[in-house]
């Protein structure tokens, strides 16, 4: 099926190596545009500099260079120009109160400013309480998607041959968006070991992306901790494993909730109707809790810890140090296997 300009830059929007300036109405012959960006796509009508001209794009466009692709249209010699955004801003600090409005520099160099207030939490992990900002003509990268996830779609259904129609690729990929250093991190060896690896790990919780809610029912009542200050509001059975990574116990919907911006505390159950919900559960897990473990399972991969880390971080304290070595290497099968798929070799440290 042919994709329309419009929907492949929606899809390159959310690739994670490009952002996409809008058209503008028209640009001043004395004033430059802000200055192109070869890793930027640019939509029908966006105005640029380069070269001491403003540039108006025919239509959607990405690296193309103005003057030598016929997609520019030269709209005169430019000088001056409106000065980009202050970039005084303090440097992010991990637990320190941000009210909402406030602007941060992170350790990757890119500006985010505070959509909601939050105590600290990390800018590139949740884009529920930060944004990219721009200044200083630095632009964050948008967060990845469809067409920059290290996974085709193709790869992903080869992976998976008898998944469940619930567990679509397009709402992984859109999921992704909440948490843009999943599966791109590092170098593209990196990026594609972290992706396997998160994959073989939802591939054993669900039996190849079949089961999207736990199959044991008699332990349905058993994940309410009602000593929490909030109780369990949406009842007593409602907290039973959901999702591709099979999240449990009323204090992980809130937690996983909260970080979000999703009251799953109270309608649990959208991690069962939604796919794009769902995978979001799984990747908040996989990218900040540490588990049973000693470390998140994605810092167990950018950080060179191995597969074997991230079984430690999701299920540890039952299969790992001999617990249940079956189990364990049912993981490494398929991780092996989604590593040969993506053409990337699987590292060491595999077991745990």
């Amino acid at each position: 099926m042919r994709r329309s300009l419009t929907s492949l830059a929606a899809a390159l929007l959310a690739a994670g190596t490009i952002s996409v300036i809008l058209p503008v109405s028209s640009a001043s012959a004395a004033a430059c545009a802000t200055a192109w960006n070869a890793s930027t796509a640019y939509q029908g009508g966006a105005v640029i500099s380069y070269n001491g001209h403003n540039w108006s794009a025919k239509w959607w466009t990405q690296n193309e260079t103005p003057g030598t692709a016929g997609v520019w249209a030269d709209q005169g010699a430019c000088g001056g120009g409106t000065p980009a955004p202050s970039c005084d801003h303090p440097n992010w600090v991990a637990g320190q109160w941000y009210a909402a409005g406030s602007i941060v520099r992170y350790t990757d160099g890119n500006h985010y400013v505070a959509v909601h207030e939050n105590p600290g939490y990390d800018p590139v992990i949740s884009h529920w309480y930060w944004d990219p900002y721009t200044c200083g003509g630095t632009t964050p990268t948008d967060p990845p998607g469809q067409g920059g996830f290290v996974v085709s779609e193709a790869q992903f259904n080869q992976m998976f041959p008898g998944r469940n129609a619930f567990y679509s690729y397009s709402g992984l990929t859109a999921a992704m968006s909440a948490y843009p250093a999943f599966a791109g991190t590092g170098s593209d060896t990196v990026r594609k070991q972290e992706a396997a690896a998160f994959l073989a790990n939802v591939n054993h919780e669900t039996g190849g992306l079949v089961h999207i809610v736990e199959q044991n029912t008699a332990n349905y009542p058993h994940y309410c901790d009602s000593g929490q200050p909030y109780g369990c509001p949406a009842g007593q059975a409602a907290y039973y494993g959901r999702g591709p990574i099979q999240l449990s116990w009323n204090f992980n919907y809130k937690a996983a909730g909260d970080a979000l911006g999703i009251n799953l505390l109270a309608d649990p159950w959208r991690v069962e109707r939604e796919s794009a919900v769902a995978w979001k559960t799984a990747l908040w897990y996989w990218m900040t809790q540490n588990g049973p473990g000693t470390m998140t399972a994605h810092n167990a991969m950018v950080n060179s810890r191995g597969f074997g880390e991230t079984i430690r971080s999701i299920n540890g304290g039952i299969e790992c140090g001999g617990g249940n070595p079956a189990q364990v290497q049912s993981r490494i099968n398929a991780y092996q296997r989604f590593t040969q798929i993506l053409g990337v070799s699987p590292g060491g440290n595999l077991s745990c």
